[in-house]
């Protein structure tokens, strides 16, 4: 996946109330980075609600200078947890090449129904992403497909029990919903994700949004060496894992 492009805009106007919010998402902040906990429903950038992104509220960082951070890479508008921006044009640089690169370790949680057969993997089925109206979608297919693109994840079982199963997902190529449809392909769709079949209720109760969180980001830091940013789970997310007993 390429990373976002800034693009030259006029800085946003933003409400006390917005720039609070955003500055308290903040988990990880040096000279080069900033790494937020973003919260589900917010688009990362340019989606088609006419509500900020979370590529607008950057412009509550923004420096004397009129320079702002740039995001380095996006999570789905539905997915919670830790998202990086570059706060220099040399770290923008360096952390895009590492994207490229593979060089990002991506770590997710997620929740489903019930626990995969094996509780551990790697899914190496090829994606096809298709156009249906205004949205895209991805799907499954086979090698042969024309448009398929390679893509690979692992999956292990954290825990689980007779409500469901808790999930560690990492995703080794970054294709657009590549965990969701993934997971759905052996079955095992996430919980409240309406796009591809997952349930919309998990230990009698209803599940609130997809229920997937980043929940590390593990990275080449551009002043050296390894950085690992974690992000806590949500309090929906906490309290369908607690109403399951996971």
């Amino acid at each position: 996946m390429s990373p976002p492009s800034s693009g030259k805009r006029a800085p946003i106007e933003l409400t006390p109330e917005e720039i609070a919010a955003v500055r308290s998402w903040v988990i990880h902040e040096d000279a080069s980075v900033i790494a937020f906990n973003k919260p589900s429903g917010l688009s990362s950038q340019g989606g088609r609600i006419k509500a900020h992104t979370l590529d607008d509220l950057l412009w509550a960082f923004m420096r004397s200078n009129g320079k702002r951070p740039e995001l380095v890479h996006r999570l789905d508008r539905d997915t919670s947890g830790v998202i990086l921006a570059a706060k220099t044009k040399p770290a923008a640089g360096f952390l895009g090449k590492a994207l490229q690169a593979r060089k990002f370790r991506k770590t997710y949680q997620a929740l489903i129904a019930s626990a995969p057969e094996p509780r551990a993997g790697t899914i190496d089925t090829p994606l096809l992403r298709q156009e249906v109206g205004r949205e895209s979608y991805m799907r499954a297919v086979t090698a042969d497909t024309p448009g398929a693109q390679d893509s690979e994840s692992r999956y292990r079982t954290l825990s689980e029990s007779e409500d469901g199963a808790l999930v560690e997902l990492e995703p080794k190529t970054g294709r657009m919903h590549q965990l969701r449809v993934h997971m759905a392909s052996i079955g095992r769709p996430l919980i409240g994700d309406v796009r591809y079949g997952g349930a919309l209720t998990f230990a009698g109760r209803a599940a609130p949004r997809l229920m997937l969180h980043a929940s590390k980001l593990s990275f080449p830091h551009p002043d050296g060496g390894v950085t690992v940013v974690e992000a806590p789970l949500p309090e929906d997310f906490e309290a369908l894992k607690a109403a399951a007993g996971l």
